[in-house]
């Protein structure tokens, strides 16, 4: 089922299509799936998803969601995206929009999910305050992206890289940033968290640290 709404279209059409036939495939083949599925494993009630691109996720949400909401400002993967949406057996809902700006009411989902998609979200601290507004008190963020590396000498290549030519090449991608410390200062209490490098290669890639975990919107009276 796809939903119309008056939103932002943030058009990547050259990235889209690389990202679709190239960097999909090769995430997959480098064992991407394992992350995928530990990211979703035991949501239940309704979803959020930001950044939903062609629909990689859907098929590893367990049966236990009741809907998805997947949001995606780039027509050519929001196209791809509600194809992936009618072959699933959990309801997914493909809309476009944008993180910043989530059309919907406060307290709307019991959790939400992003993979990959703070890198590249033109806000991160808009879009995870959205998150922290449309989650219900006690509901989960899910999160799996790449982040800053551990190392000054990454972190320096980050600095370059970041401010030349990979958000130019990779759909406004940045590498470096700090997404853990922007989800605790959107009033998230992490609850899990791990850090690696991914996918394996051989030449360091300003793209290899990645966080996957779990963090929750504070319930009333402050409690986690």
């Amino acid at each position: 089922m796809t939903q119309q709404i008056a939103a932002p279209t943030r058009r990547h059409p050259v990235f889209a299509r690389f990202y679709a036939k190239v960097a999909g495939p090769a995430l997959d083949k480098a064992g991407i799936t394992e992350h995928r599925t530990r990211l979703l494993s035991g949501l239940t009630g309704e979803v959020v998803e930001i950044g939903a691109g062609n629909g990689l996720n859907f098929a590893h949400y367990p049966p236990e969601v009741k809907r998805v909401l997947a949001v995606e400002p780039e027509p050519r993967l929001r196209a791809l995206a509600e194809q992936s949406a009618r072959t699933t057996s959990v309801q997914v809902d493909v809309i476009d929009g944008i993180a910043e700006q989530l059309p919907v009411p406060d307290g709307s989902f019991d959790a939400a999910v992003v993979c990959l998609t703070l890198c590249s979200v033109a806000d991160p601290h808009a879009a995870l305050a959205e998150l922290h507004r449309v989650l219900r008190p006690g509901g989960q963020l899910r999160f799996f992206e790449h982040v800053r590396a551990d190392s000054p000498a990454m972190r320096r290549v980050q600095r370059v890289v970041d401010a030349t030519v990979w958000p130019l090449l990779m759909g406004g991608c940045h590498t470096g940033r700090d997404t853990q410390a922007a989800i605790t200062a959107a009033g998230f209490t992490l609850t899990s968290l791990e850090k690696f490098a991914f996918p394996a290669t051989r030449v360091p890639s300003p793209a290899a640290t990645h966080i996957l975990g779990t963090a929750e919107r504070s319930r009333p009276g402050g409690t986690s």
